[in-house]
């Protein structure tokens, strides 16, 4: 264990070294994002069990570190998937862009250390704020676009958490984070669509469908991995047992499903899926037993790994051909055979595949399900479990790798990329084989084992069921140029209406105001220049504009102003 005196803030570790990175000598800044990675782990692994880090703050305290078993797993993934997103973009030179996802990675461990409601939103303002810029660092028009409908998303769901926030501490006269009952106050309801937005549970997800196909290479991974999650944590922490969130999560993994079915951008596909699969961890929060929390923990951990591999496969892609397009790609496999199999991994893992991380973190949430006697869950979230061979399993592949029909050209591919996804590939495997490593670890003492016969024989038959379907609809089955409406389509259709009605109207009014003040001001000035023209126009330049001669409509408003400014030091005399 660190010594009490010597610990520091886990998300301090990664904040101060994001705010080094520029001083440092540009070879080793890639380097530097790898040792800050690897000492926040180390640091927030050795963390007691407790509070500290308290900071007064009005009549409340600051509680900036809260370290128990269910922040420590999900710091400990934050931590790692920082790391292996720093040698998968270890070739990246761009320091702003190493800034931005240190301090991203630094709010969401922030986050999943937070006692308190204060600091938890401050990270949460943070941590959108730095995202954003993994999406503009594009430097595309459309990376700009979708950077700033992400960033303005987020900052009205902070508005909301914030606002719940406030309403909570009047309510309660307390910031500490504890569970929340289900009153269903305003404040409450606040709190949980501030929260829901940032899990992207629908109606409230399309950001993330539309911007994180638009980020860099390398920002996906992490964009991929921090935002949704931590929001997870926060759900498990304040809102298990909610009933309301079963039915949204369950709702979430079907949605994630459909639109990954209909989209043709791999990154798009892989964002869907990201919606579906968190729909199993809200899902989890929902059903509030001790099983169901394990498996939403368990889960968001083994998430973390593989969609971040998937990402990376897709990234190597888009770096290699500049292209993501299904209807664009194919025959890339007698190239990338190692990119094929190390993202098959991935593809794998969230399939449920056994000996896979999948495999043994799903199975406990729809297990959950099960032995709550919810069977309509149950059978949903097996359901949703087709589609995701479907597209990620089968689709993908076939139309990226093996469609030899467009034989796409491939350029050289930086090693660390390779590397950084077999780093997370072999953790997919080795969580799958050897679950207690994983289950030790969560939050709650878990009785579980994956591998009996019976979930094994279901596990095969849902998988060789999807890819016999696969087959005899392959002709149909690929990637098609369509546009797909989702509910991003309402604010972007009211955006330009919503411009001409509030935006211009107001921009006129201060354009005006700003005209009058002005000419106020230089009417002043002159007036209280030389006094004495007010009484006598024989005097020369008795106007500040030579072009317009004084009018009495000017000499009145003047000596206005100046009865108001005599008044106003009289008055303030007084009152001293």
């Amino acid at each position: 264990m660190i010594p009490y005196e010597l610990m520091i803030p886990p998300a301090f570790v990664m904040i101060i070294g994001a705010l080094l990175l520029p001083v440092l000598p540009k070879f080793f800044r890639s380097i530097w994002f790898l040792i800050v990675s690897l000492l926040t782990l180390v640091i927030l692994w050795n963390l007691p069990v407790g509070s500290f880090h308290n900071i007064p703050f009005l009549r409340h305290n600051l509680v900036l570190t809260q370290s128990d078993a269910l922040s420590r797993v999900f710091g400990a993934i934050f931590a790692l998937i920082a790391f292996i997103g720093g040698i998968y973009s270890f070739h990246v030179k761009d320091v702003k862009h190493q800034i931005a996802a240190l301090l991203y990675g630094g709010s969401a461990l922030g986050i999943t250390f937070a006692g308190d409601l204060i600091t938890l939103f401050i990270y949460w303002e943070l941590m959108a704020i730095s995202s954003s810029y993994l999406i503009w660092a594009r430097k595309t028009k459309e990376s700009e676009k979708a950077g700033m409908r992400y960033l303005i998303v987020h900052l009205f769901g902070g508005s909301l958490l914030l606002a719940g926030i406030l309403l909570h501490i009047d309510q309660t006269n307390s910031i500490l984070i504890t569970q929340i009952p289900q009153n269903y106050s305003l404040a409450s309801w606040l709190i949980l669509i501030g929260v829901c937005l940032n899990a992207a549970v629908p109606p409230l997800h399309a950001w993330l469908s539309d911007a994180y196909p638009k980020a860099t290479v390398t920002g996906a991974v992490f964009l991929s991995a921090f935002t949704t999650k931590a929001a997870v944590y926060v759900l498990v922490r304040m809102f298990a047992g909610w009933e309301v969130l079963l039915w949204f999560g369950v709702a979430m993994a079907l949605y994630g499903v459909v639109f990954a079915v209909l989209a043709n951008d791999i990154r798009e596909i892989l964002a869907y899926h990201i919606i579906s699969q968190v729909g199993y961890m809200v899902a989890g929060v929902g059903i509030g037993t001790i099983m169901s929390l394990n498996g939403t923990t368990a889960h968001a951990f083994s998430h973390i790994l593989y969609k971040a591999l998937l990402f990376m496969g897709a990234g190597v892609v888009l770096q290699t051909t500049g292209k993501s397009k299904l209807t664009e790609l194919g025959g890339l496999y007698k190239n990338q055979q190692l990119t094929f199999w190390l993202y098959m991994i991935g593809a794998f893992s969230i399939s449920g595949f056994p000996l896979f991380n999948g495999f043994i973190s799903k199975s406990i949430i729809v297990g959950a399900a099960g032995e709550s006697q919810l069977d309509w869950a149950f059978l949903l979230l097996t359901l949703a479990s087709i589609g995701t061979f479907y597209c990620l399993g089968l689709k993908i592949p076939k139309f990226t790798w093996f469609d030899g029909e467009k034989n796409v050209k491939s350029t050289k591919l930086p090693l660390n990329m390779h590397i950084g996804m077999a780093f997370a590939a072999g953790l997919c495997f080795i969580f799958g084989v050897a679950p207690s490593l994983l289950y030790r670890y969560l939050p709650f003492p878990l009785q579980y084992e994956p591998y009996t016969a019976s979930h094994l024989v279901e596990t095969v038959q849902l998988l060789i069921f999807t890819f016999v379907g696969f087959w005899l609809l392959k002709r149909i089955a690929g990637g098609e140029q369509r546009i797909t409406l989702d509910t991003d389509w309402i604010y972007r259709r009211l955006a330009k209406p919503i411009w001409n009605i509030i935006v211009i109207p107001v921009d006129k009014f201060f354009s005006h105001t700003d005209v009058i003040m002005m000419g106020v001001v230089k009417l002043l000035v002159w007036t209280t220049k030389n006094p004495m023209q007010l009484f006598n126009p024989s005097l020369k330049n008795i106007s500040y504009n030579p072009d317009r001669q004084r009018t009495t409509t000017q000499v009145i408003i003047s000596l206005i102003l100046l009865c108001m400014v005599f008044l106003g030091i009289v008055g303030l005399w007084y009152l001293k």
